[in-house]
Parts: C-alpha cells; structure tokens; sequence
C-alpha cells in the first residue's frame, strides 16, 4: 500500500515523477505533514453524509484525507497541469470528483445541484486556501445563497486572526465585520511554516466557520447599506468614528444625534464598534436621510 501523498518523502516523489513544481502565481505551498492533515479533517468533522468541496487540492494530500472520511468530495483545481496528476493519484477514489475550475468564478450552487449525488446532504468547505486571495474566496463563498454547514479553511497566521477578532482590538476591521456578520469564527489551531513545501514565510492557522446561532439584532435594513457604512467607518482606522463618517457622508451631514441617541461616542475609533452597533447605526442613519 502507498504511503500517504501527505508524507514528505511521498510529495517529493510526486513531483519528481511528473516534474512538478510549485506556482507563486497560484500561491502554492504544499502540506507535507499528516498529522495537520488528519487534524483539519477532525476540526470540520467530516463523516460519510458529508458533502466536501475542497479549493486547491494541489497534489491531494488532504483531498485524500477528505475521501476516507466524506460521503463524496468535489475538488476545484485552477491548475490545469494538476488535474491529470490527481486524477492518477486519487484514481482509488471513487468518491472524489476533480474539476478544473476557479472557485472566483463558480457557479456554486450549480456545482452542488450537478455534482453531488445528494445536494441536500450538509454541505463542508474544507481547504488550504492561497494567501494572496483567501479574503476575496471567504467573500465569494459567503455571498452565495449556499447554507455552509462548516468552512474550515487555513490560511496565514495574520488572517485568521483578523477573522476571530473582537472589538477593541487592532485585528478588527471590515474582514471581521464580513464573516462574523454570517458565521461563528474560531481559531482551531496553529500551523507552522515548516509543514508546508516549499516553506512560507509566515505560519498558518486553521479557522473554523459556523453559521451563527441566531440572526444579528437588530436586523439593517439592507446588507448593501450595512457594509457601506462597515466600510466607510473602517476607511481610516486612526481616525475617530465622527471623521470617517464625515467622510462616508459629506462635511454637512448633521449625523452627531444619530450617534447620541445610539449611545455611541463620536470620538471612539470604529475597532470599538459591535456588529450589533454597525447595524443599529445603519438603520439610525438610513431613517434619518443620511443613506
């Protein structure tokens, strides 16, 4: 029996034979390490009814992990040169599907309907995402119509924690405010450089996404008019919250008993903020004309 693709000695062997080498453009850094591969697929809990989509499987080192686990495992690989080196590698298999397909650009509930024997089953993202654009990809992800039972997802280090982060601290910001609008965030554990060939320069974690238990109250009147103000009270992070509304707003805008009636202090910066605030101000501003 073949040792397992995410040993060492077995990834260096795989890209001997078939003249692999990583991409920087794809940002790809291969995990050489099984027991971080095994531990991902506990942190998502992955079992027979599950339904997985992987992003970047690579060289299937934890697509291969998913498929002794999940009921069946749809990997989406940008990488054209990657998709007859997986299909060989994961050919026992028979529960995994490789695609090539850039997740920007997917159609995913499509995807879902089409690939999946049961698209009712609960539906995982598990994935080592590229750091150049694991924002962008958490994004698209939760701005589709799509119920995500779990997205567990690594990623760099600095990243993760921006998604776990609570207010008042330097990590908090519009990423936050996103993801922890639609999901629970947590930090399931650490991951460092040194698991991954070729070696990144900075360490990684694993975060663990959940939908939330109950909807933010109160509810803004819209998600376009919450996430205007999100990001304009975040545009300048130094600055106080009565300045950068000024900005989001214009110079004359008369906002500052809006603030006062929501008890909110127009000099505090907007890291001190709750979403739960973000939306009552949204609401307070759109009655008041100022959206």
């Amino acid at each position: 029996m073949a040792e397992s693709i995410g040993k060492l000695s077995r990834t260096r062997a795989i890209m001997k034979k078939y003249g692999l080498h990583a991409k920087k453009g794809y940002g790809q850094n291969f995990l050489t390490d099984l027991h971080v591969l095994q531990h991902i697929v506990d942190a998502a809990e992955i079992t027979k009814d599950d339904n997985v989509i992987e992003i970047g499987p690579g060289l299937g080192a934890l697509t291969e992990q998913l498929a002794k686990r999940a009921g069946q495992v749809l990997a989406l690989e940008i990488d054209s040169t990657l998709i007859p080196v997986l299909q060989n590698l994961l050919a026992a298999y028979h529960n995994v599907t490789i695609k090539e397909q850039d997740v920007m650009k997917a159609d995913l509930p499509a995807l879902i309907k089409s690939e999946f024997k049961d698209p009712n089953k609960p539906i995982k993202v598990v994935a080592n995402l590229p750091y150049y654009i694991t924002s962008p990809i958490l994004i698209h992800l939760l701005s589709t119509p799509v119920h995500w039972d779990v997205i567990c997802v690594m990623m760099q280090r600095e990243v993760a924690d921006r998604l776990t982060a609570v207010p008042g601290t330097k990590a908090y910001g519009t990423l936050t405010v996103a993801v922890q609008y639609r999901m629970q965030a947590r930090l399931a554990f650490g991951v460092s450089r040194h698991a991954f060939v070729p070696q990144p320069n900075v360490d990684s974690a694993i975060v663990l996404l959940t939908p939330r238990s109950g909807e933010i109250q109160p509810q803004p009147v819209s998600d376009r008019l919450f996430f205007r103000v999100v990001r304009g009270c975040f545009a300048h992070r130094r600055k106080s919250l009565r300045n950068n509304l000024r900005a989001l707003l214009g110079k004359k805008s008369d906002f500052l008993p809006v603030l006062n009636d929501l008890g909110i202090d127009p000099q505090v910066r907007p890291e001190q903020l709750t979403i739960a605030q973000f939306s009552a101000l949204t609401n307070a501003l759109a009655e008041a004309g100022w959206l």
